[in-house]
């Protein structure tokens, strides 16, 4: 695995071939089909905003993106409502954390 710095940022980030996405992205589809990820959204609860969703309208999300060198992996996938999964996109834990700081500190202003 290679590393590159990525624009605007000063973190390193695994460049992921695209036949290692294309292997995670079929591991996420065979996690999609399994009782373990049918019981996680059951409650059909968001993981980041915590709003009641209802199943169906769950995502998975992968907690570090497959583009940043994440894997589909249980530890790795949350269930996302679809606002959620949209604005987080490709970040990190940490970068998303900052960005929620940003908007809370926004919202004070």
């Amino acid at each position: 695995m290679t590393y590159k710095i990525l624009p605007a940022a000063t973190r390193f980030t695994p460049a992921v071939g695209d036949e290692d996405l294309k292997r995670e992205k079929a591991r996420a589809r065979e996690l999609r089909r399994s009782a373990w990820w049918k019981r996680r959204i059951a409650a059909g609860c968001c993981h980041y905003c915590g709003r009641q969703v209802g199943s169906r309208r769950l995502s998975m999300d992968h907690v570090v993106p497959l583009i940043r060198g994440g894997q589909s992996r249980r530890g790795n996938v949350v269930p996302a409502c679809k606002a959620c999964n949209n604005k987080k996109k490709s970040l990190l834990p940490v970068e998303w954390e900052e960005y929620l700081t940003t908007l809370a500190e926004r919202e004070e202003a």
